[in-house]
């Protein structure tokens, strides 16, 4: 197999996400120090009590850099969302312009001093979509670019193509490392971490960050199966029914996962109990628009000082992104784009009509090593395949994300789909006319930019489609 070279770093990232070829991928990257084709979870900055989540939070950067932090500690107090036109929004606007006028005299800082270490890079990204993030949507409405200023935009192109993700607000800003302990002398748990950068200052926004951390937390137990999965004999192309220890510990690994995503359903539903769906979609929502967000007919972002900025992948942030979830696809070997015509039933014509790259084009937002995570994980169907004593657990696990998938598009239907065809029930000076933001000009939309209810569906039916017969 060839294997291309690696380019110099200014254009590493965008190289990396055009490596879609799996083989390719870890030919490239390596087996890391686990040994070749084993999967060793801390080479990837996977910890197998926090998963995802650094086990402590990241530390605040250097004296240097306080510039960054004092604008991300001050913006939630100074502007409001540029078309809020309420009156505790107006008495802001004058503040919210001297915030933003501030952050185009800055200067641009080197991020020198950050290279080499790993969570300031990760804090320096957070900060700094953060507040690229609230310069953005705090900006009057206006059918033009946006430009977002060099001192902003530059730092955080070169902290993205060090971690190798993309230079916008993330799932990993909002929810992997934007928190703090409340009691620093606990471990990370979800009854002991506090979320920090809150964009609309609300408490829907927290407990949908806290909801998020929860599944997150729950898909460690998910993590520890696949990589028993990858280090066992069972995932070599000579397993068989006579290694019966290998085989019967995937059965219940596999009867173990159903479990486990069935409280990952029970989660989703509890997002109901915490979080309202109006203050969700007018007032949390927008604050985590990318320039794609609003669809391909939408002025986008041009990122000042960094040359052919609209080629980057700034999106924004979306649940999409969560890792965990995309390593469960993975392990199950689930066909989102639509590439094994074996399977049954067929595509329906708007299962072809919905976005087939959008769970690859979620990896870019990733952090790197996240992403080299999920290239090593081993799908299991071709295991349980020639093992028909794993059929029935498999298909229980397929059977439990299939329900998960069912309860996700109603809670996107509550939470969007409804908002998006009618108005604000805060009145006409939440928006133009009281209508949605995002989605007056067409279908609603994901905070990724792709057509929510066809692709949910279309994620939904590939599930169904994974199941194997009799």
């Amino acid at each position: 197999m060839l294997v291309p070279s690696i380019p110099s770093p200014v254009h590493a990232l965008d190289w990396l996400a055009s490596v879609t070829d799996t083989s390719t991928l870890l030919a490239l990257l390596g087996s890391g120090t686990g040994g070749p084709g084993r999967l060793c979870p801390a080479d990837f900055d996977v910890d197998p009590k926090t998963g995802f989540f650094p086990r402590q939070p990241l530390p605040r950067l250097p004296e240097q850099y306080q510039l960054w932090e004092t604008a991300l500690a001050g913006a939630s107090g100074a502007v409001k969302l540029g078309d809020d036109c309420s009156d505790g929004a107006l008495a802001m606007r004058a503040e919210g312009e001297s915030w933003r006028s501030s952050i185009r005299t800055w200067p641009v800082i080197s991020v020198s001093a950050l290279n080499g270490d790993l969570r300031l890079l990760q804090r320096a990204h957070m900060v700094l979509a953060s507040v690229m993030h609230f310069y953005v949507h705090s900006l009057p409405p206006a059918d033009a670019p946006i430009i977002v200023p060099k001192a902003l935009a530059i730092p955080l192109v070169e902290v993205s193509r060090q971690l190798r993700m993309a230079p916008v607000l993330t799932f990993a800003d909002t929810v992997l490392w934007n928190w703090e302990l409340v009691d620093p002398e606990r471990p990370l748990s979800l009854d002991n971490m506090r979320y920090l950068n809150i964009f609309s200052g609300s408490d829907d926004e927290r407990n949908f960050y806290l909801a998020s951390a929860a599944v997150e937390l729950k898909g460690v137990e998910m993590l520890e199966i696949f990589e028993r999965f990858a280090n066992s004999n069972c995932s070599t192309r000579s397993a068989n029914d006579s290694d019966t220890y290998a085989s019967a510990t995937l059965s219940r690994d596999l009867t173990r996962l159903a479990r486990i995503v069935n409280e990952l359903t029970e989660i989703f539903k509890s997002i109901r109990e915490t979080v309202d769906p109006d203050m969700f979609y007018w007032t949390v929502r927008p604050w985590w628009s990318g320039s794609t967000s609003k669809g391909p007919s939408h002025p986008g972002w041009v990122l000042e000082g960094v040359p052919d900025s609209h080629k980057l992948d700034l999106g924004g942030a979306s649940a999409g992104q969560s890792s965990v979830m995309h390593a469960l696809d993975i392990f199950l070997d689930v066909d989102h784009k639509l590439q094994r015509s074996s399977r049954t039933p067929g595509p329906s014509p708007d299962n072809k009509r919905a976005d087939r790259g959008f769970m690859e084009r979620m990896r870019r937002y990733m952090p790197g090593l996240h992403r080299e995570y999920l290239a090593h994980v081993r799908p299991v169907r071709e295991v349980v395949e020639r093992l028909p004593t794993l059929r029935e657990p498999y298909n229980a696990a397929i059977a439990a994300l299939k329900k998960l998938r069912d309860v996700h598009i109603r809670i996107v239907a509550i939470y969007i789909v409804t908002r998006a065809n009618g108005r604000s029930p805060f009145g006409p000076e939440h928006g133009a006319e009281g209508m949605s933001r995002a989605d007056k000009r067409g279908p609603a939309r994901g905070t990724g930019g792709s057509e929510v209810s066809n692709l949910l569906k279309a994620g939904r039916d590939a599930t169904q489609r994974t199941l194997l017969g009799d």
